[in-house]
């Protein structure tokens, strides 16, 4: 039995960042030898166990051989005869092949090294092609190196990635993983690269038809819109939410129709999608806020239901703030603010008990309280 370090561990340590998760592939064992061992076996479609100790987990070797469309369409051989380059060989690119033995020598056959060296994503064999989940993995890895070591896709690997579109296997992604992708792309320092990898495969059409209509007059804005809120650090709900917001921002509501299709069919959390769908139905509200009356603020705080949920009111702000050419706008910013936090003073429970005499009138005079705090507030 031999254990080796793998993958994503021996990348980022070769590249000098922090590695927090480490994976193991174990040689020459069987799932008999693992559990003897303490091991706890946790893998549902092939052999992995969690270390007795660290909870780390541990995988036995194994290969895959394409036996249908999709990326659940492999079947799996673990064996103690499988050896480490035949692991190595089945994963998606030469940087994420390499593995370090027991004694830290480093273990490279597929030149993983060379293109660390060259900030190039290259595929590690033709393998490549039987899964399309590689393509969107490619994308995600091109906008999380682009920033800090502006990382290229190698163009034999963008070339076998449009074949791959052509032949269809970019629709064989299951709605679920797609999302699960994106959303952890979107999360990386410059998401921009995410869409422009796609763009440059074919695959964006395919993946994301429901921006297409939107795509040739606002898709480099929107692109510029999720890099601003990735340097601002905001999460990904702001992220996804500037980013759809400026992508439909002359569109009727028919595009922010497009938009909720999208949400459902990749089943984006309801939280995201709201946030985006708000930011871009009331853009035109916001930007005239500066100058808007009492009146028309309270209107798009009730609207927005920012009384109940002031933190996604600042979060739509937020991402509203991120719609490239809007600008950063403190004033305006700061007039919305205290527009909320006047209404939200309003002390509507002492307001409903005063009334209770006339409880029909209830409503209107907390709302004609509100009205009068936010009046204050901005004058």
């Amino acid at each position: 039995m031999k254990i080796y370090a793998v993958g994503g561990a021996v990348r980022d340590e070769l590249l000098g960042l922090p590695v927090t998760d480490r994976d193991w592939v174990v040689v020459g064992a069987t799932p008999e030898d693992m559990v003897a061992q303490g091991f706890k076996p946790v893998g549902r479609d092939f052999p992995v166990f969690l270390h007795p100790r660290t909870h780390e987990e541990y995988a036995l070797a194994r290969t895959e051989r394409k036996t249908g469309p999709g990326y659940r369409g492999f079947t799996i051989h673990a064996s103690p005869e499988v050896t480490l380059e035949q692991d190595l060989e089945r994963r998606d690119l030469t940087i994420n092949a390499m593995a370090r033995d027991a004694h830290g020598a480093l273990v490279d056959p597929f030149g993983g090294m060379e293109d660390l060296r060259q900030r190039r994503l290259r595929h590690v064999s033709p393998a490549f092609a039987e899964d399309p989940v590689r393509m969107l993995r490619v994308a995600r890895f091109a906008a999380r190196f682009k920033q800090s070591f502006h990382f290229a896709v190698a163009d034999d690997t963008r070339a076998l990635m449009q074949s791959m579109v052509a032949q269809g296997e970019a629709d064989a992604l299951v709605p679920e993983r797609v999302w699960q992708e994106l959303a952890r792309g979107l999360s990386e320092s410059t998401p921009s690269e995410l869409f422009r990898v796609l763009e440059q495969c074919h695959a964006l059409p395919r993946i994301l038809p429901e921006v297409m209509p939107f795509w040739s007059a606002h898709g480099t804005a929107a692109l510029a819109s999720v890099d601003l809120a990735a340097y601002r650090g905001h999460g990904l709900p702001v992220r996804f939410a500037a980013w759809a917001a400026t992508l439909l921002q002359q569109a009727a509501q028919g595009g922010r129709q497009q938009l909720q299709q999208l949400g459902e069919r990749l089943r984006v959390p309801s939280e995201i999608r709201d946030l985006a769908r708000m930011t871009s139905e009331h853009r035109e509200a916001i930007s005239n806020s500066a100058t808007a009356s009492a009146e028309s603020l309270l209107h798009l705080i009730e609207q927005t239901d920012a009384l109940r949920r002031p933190q996604r009111f600042e979060a739509m702000l937020a991402a509203h703030a991120c719609c490239h050419e809007q600008g950063d706008e403190p004033a305006l910013w700061e007039r919305l603010n205290r527009a909320l936090q006047a209404a939200l003073s309003v002390p509507a429970g002492a307001l409903a008990q005063e009334a209770r005499a006339t409880p029909e009138r209830i409503p209107q005079r907390i709302r004609q309280a509100r009205l009068a705090a936010v009046a204050a507030a901005i004058r």
